[in-house]
Parts: structure tokens; C-alpha cells; sequence
């Protein structure tokens, strides 16, 4: 099976947390797509922006060359990254291969493609000096009736996170290596529980991968899900959908959330229905709300559009590099940009690249080589090398988000 993953103009609506990482490697689950396609045994390319393109070649070694894809003699999907990481796609994927003829997947936005072999449409993508956008083009193909679904905006993550979770543990318990030490606790080699550990399993598995290290008291109600190298600290409560990717520091108390790798939240506070990039901080006594007074619906903004989400229970997304100060509170549905430093109370959402006092008056730009030398002693404390790529990531994504750092501050006056 041969697959370009393709990064379509909606994936801009995913901002801020697909700043920094390509669509195709949200956590959702505790699966991305790229982890799915793998377990299909697909051969991948990735077409991903411009200033990602040094981050892919660095993290995402197996991927191969596009035009190796397109000049093949095997049936290509091209798939779009923002697609959901659901379990079905190892079923529906060869399903779509076996229509033979070429055409289009629609679901809402172009969700796939199948072009075989000598497709015209193939010899057009190799040859194109803006392939994401020529692919743009392929609306007209004939329909194909398979379901999948699409990210549209950040909430969706958290959304199916909640609907994906349970089914995904009970796969991975079926297909990778863990003992069962009690009812409903699964652990990986090199796993360390500490004293008076509570697990309900009432709604799903508790699975923790390799090296994960659980402190005292600590009570896990899954479905939850730790990656590898991840410290659980003492007095944490994780419960009813929690996903932790690996080398995640965690404590206080989270529910139905996403964090992604090299965060962390190792102090007591709430965090609910959120989702968290990679190397954030967030500081001791940090919390946010994830519901109304009025116990209403959120309705999330993101630019200068307002997005009715149908969601009771939201909380905040919060892009990867940024930091919250002791005592921080974060209000309900807010989005919070990458690389920024938050104090006080956060009641509006917060561009990327700022330090963001308002409560006190103070809102200011973060230039980037101070986000570039934070960066460096975050990578030191994990014994992560800065490469190249990374402080150019930085640099880039501070250019990118000039105009709505720039929009809050003329906002403010300042």
C-alpha cells in the first residue's frame, strides 16, 4: 500500500497545534495517523508547508520520496493529514484501493484520493511546482463512498480523543506487549508503581508504556494512556480519557485530555478537556475551566471566526513552547499560541510569541532568539540535541505569527 500524506490549505483552521508538527502526527488516542498507516504496513510520503520540511526529514526518517510514489506501477492514495486516526482505516484503506478507478473521498473538505497507476493525474502531481495546491484541484474526481472523517478545528482532537481512546487501548493491549498486574492495569517492561496506587477500570484500561513511573497515591480511572519515560507524580488523579505521549511529566489532576511528548504539568491543578503541545510548562497551582456557568455549549474563536462546537466539557488549547506562572488560570476555551509566557488570568485567547499579563496591563512580544534559547535548555534538562532544524522552526514560526501578535498589541495599545 503506497500513501502521500497531504497537508490541504484547511490544515491552517488546526492552528496552533499543528504549528509546529505536520497534521499527520496529532495525538488522538494515544494514536497519530502516521502511527495507523504504519500498522497498515504503508509505504508514506509526506507533503507537508514549506517550513516543515526540514522537521519531516529529521523526525519522520521513514517517510519516503513523493515522486518515487507518483512514478510507481502501485495504486497511490493521497490522504489527507487532517484525516481522523481511527482503528478503521487499516479496514477502510484497502477498501479504497480495491475501487481500482480513480477518484475522490469527500467528507466536508477532500479527505482522499486514488490515482493507479499511469493515472494522468499522477504524471501532473510530479511535475507540479506546487503540489499541495495542484492537488487542490481534484474535487471533480468520481465519488467514493468511503467514510472518513476529517479535524476541521483544534477541539475536534479532544473530542475524538474522548470517542477514540477506549478501542484504541484494547488494540494496542491485543497487538503489543504488556502484563495485566491487576484488573484493568496493563504495564510494558521497565514499568515502576508506587505505593497505594488506585485503578477503576470501570470505563476502560489503564495501559502504561515502557519506563513509565507512577509516584504514591497516585489514582489512574481509565481509559488512560502513558507514553514511554513518562513520570506520573505523587497525589495524581488521571481519569475518563487521559492521553500522555512519551517523556511527560504529570501531576494534579486531568481529565479527558491530549499531551503531547516533553510536557510538563508535574504540579497540583486542574486540566480538563485540553489539549497540550509538546515543551510546555505549565506552573504549580495552574488550572483551567472546561465549563460554563451557564453550563451552555462553548463556542470556541479561532481568528476571526466563531465556531459552535456542541461540547458541554471544553478546555483550553494551548500550542507547543509556551509556559503558563504559578497560579495561572486559564478560562474556559481559550487557545493559547505557541511559544508564548502566561500570568495572572487568561480570559481572551492569547497570539503566539508574547508575554501575556493582561490582568496587570502588561502584554509584550517575545523576540525570537529568546523563544530559541529557552528552547535549548529545555532540549538540555531532557538530554534532547538542538539541531539546525529546530531553532530555524522557532525563527520561522515567530515570522508566521506576526500578524496576530501584531493584532493584539495594536488592540492594547501598546
Amino acid at each position: 500500500m503506497q500513501i502521500l500524506i497531504w497537508e490541504d490549505e484547511a490544515t491552517a483552521q488546526l492552528h496552533p497545534i499543528v504549528a509546529a508538527r505536520p497534521a499527520y502526527a496529532i495525538t488522538c488516542g494515544s494514536y497519530r495517523l502516521i502511527d495507523i498507516l504504519q500498522m497498515a504496513g504503508a509505504t508514506c510520503a509526506g507533503l507537508v508547508r514549506d517550513y516543515l520540511q526540514a522537521i519531516q526529514e529529521s523526525d519522520f526518517p521513514q517517510l519516503v520520496s513523493m515522486t518515487d510514489l507518483l512514478r510507481s506501477d502501485q495504486p497511490l492514495v493521497v490522504l489527507n493529514s487532517r484525516t481522523v486516526p481511527r482503528l478503521e482505516l487499516l479496514d477502510l484503506l484497502p477498501q479504497l484501493i480495491q475501487h481500482g478507478t480513480a477518484g475522490a473521498v469527500v467528507s466536508d473538505d477532500l479527505a482522499a484520493m486514488l490515482l493507479p497507476p499511469g493515472d494522468r493525474f499522477r504524471e501532473a502531481l510530479a511535475q507540479a511546482t506546487d503540489p499541495r495546491q495542484e492537488l487542490q484541484q481534484l474535487f471533480a474526481l468520481p465519488k467514493i463512498d468511503i467514510p472518513l472523517p476529517l479535524f476541521q478545528f483544534p477541539h475536534d482532537v479532544v473530542a475524538w480523543n474522548m470517542r477514540l481512546i477506549k478501542c484504541n487501548l484494547e488494540h494496542r493491549l491485543a497487538h503489543g506487549s504488556y502484563r495485566q498486574l491487576q484488573d484493568g492495569l496493563f504495564v510494558a517492561e521497565g514499568v515502576k508503581l508506587g505505593e497505594y496506587l488506585v485503578v477503576n477500570a470501570k470505563q476502560g484500561p489503564v495501559v502504561l508504556d515502557r519506563n513509565v513511573e507512577v509516584g504514591p497515591f497516585a489514582y489512574l480511572a481509565g481509559p488512560v494512556y502513558a507514553g514511554s519515560n513518562t513520570r506520573v507524580l505523587e497525589h495524581a488523579a488521571l481519569k475518563d480519557a487521559v492521553s500522555l505521549g512519551q517523556t511527560v511529566k504529570i501531576g494534579g489532576e486531568v481529565e479527558a485530555s491530549v499531551v503531547e511528548p516533553f510536557t510538563n504539568k508535574q504540579h497540583h491543578g486542574f486540566l480538563g478537556h485540553s489539549y497540550l503541545g509538546s515543551w510546555i510548562n505549565l506552573g504549580a497551582g495552574t488550572c483551567n475551566s472546561d465549563l460554563k456557568n451557564t453550563y451552555g455549549t462553548i463556542n470556541m474563536e479561532y481568528g476571526d471566526q466563531k465556531v459552535a462546537t456542541g461540547m458541554q466539557f471544553l478546555g483550553c488549547i494551548m500550542g507547543d513552547y509556551s509556559k503558563t506562572a504559578i497560579n495561572t488560570g486559564i478560562f474556559t476555551g481559550k487557545v493559547i499560541g505557541v511559544g508564548s509566557m502566561l500570568y495572572g488570568f487568561v480570559t481572551t485567547n492569547v497570539p503566539s510569541f508574547v508575554n501575556y499579563a493582561r490582568l496587570f496591563g502588561q502584554v509584550a512580544s517575545i523576540p525570537a532568539d529568546v523563544m530559541i534559547a529557552t528552547q535549548a535548555r529545555m532540549f538540555a534538562r531532557r538530554k534532547v540535541e538542538q539541531r539546525p532544524c529546530d531553532r530555524q522552526l522557532i525563527s520561522d514560526l515567530h515570522r508566521l505569527t506576526a500578524a496576530e501578535r501584531q493584532q493584539l498589541l495594536q488592540l492594547l495599545g501598546n
